[in-house]
């Protein structure tokens, strides 16, 4: 138990610290996303209760990507710690494309903020993958 709910913690810590600075830069670099996630009537707006969430989500994905990197960590078996959490991270990511294909199907959002989410994802699970790689060998 201990060797997933510390790596899990940790990881939601350095994923939610990954996800605020990513998020920041593409605010910098692409306004128009800013103004996006202003429009309430996709987004509820930040004053709303629900969206305290947020800040937990990161801890409840990776609390189960330790428990995945836990089940699975036998396929990567490379030395080098680096490919190994990218390897896990791809696998990961490789699964939230049809999420985030639908997101863009199903609600008024540009390409450009499906696209910053799905990189920020990859971003936040390759720092977790090093984190489960480091920690949980």
């Amino acid at each position: 138990m201990k060797k997933i709910v510390v790596p899990g913690l940790i990881a939601g810590a350095v994923m939610l610290i990954v996800g605020m600075i990513l998020n920041w830069l593409w605010g910098v670099l692409f306004p128009s996303i800013s103004s996006e996630y202003q429009n309430t009537a996709i987004f509820r707006p930040f004053t709303d209760p629900l969206m305290s969430y947020i800040f937990i989500h990161p801890f409840v994905v990776g609390l189960i990507l330790a428990w995945v990197w836990d089940k699975t960590k036998g396929l990567f078996r490379q030395r080098d710690v680096f490919w190994r959490c990218c390897q896990f991270a791809t696998a990961y990511w490789i699964v939230t494309i049809p999420g985030m294909l639908i997101s863009y199907s199903s609600f008024q959002v540009s390409l450009m903020l499906i696209i910053t989410w799905s990189l920020t994802i990859l971003g936040q699970v390759i720092a977790a993958g090093f984190i489960f790689a480091k920690k949980n060998s």
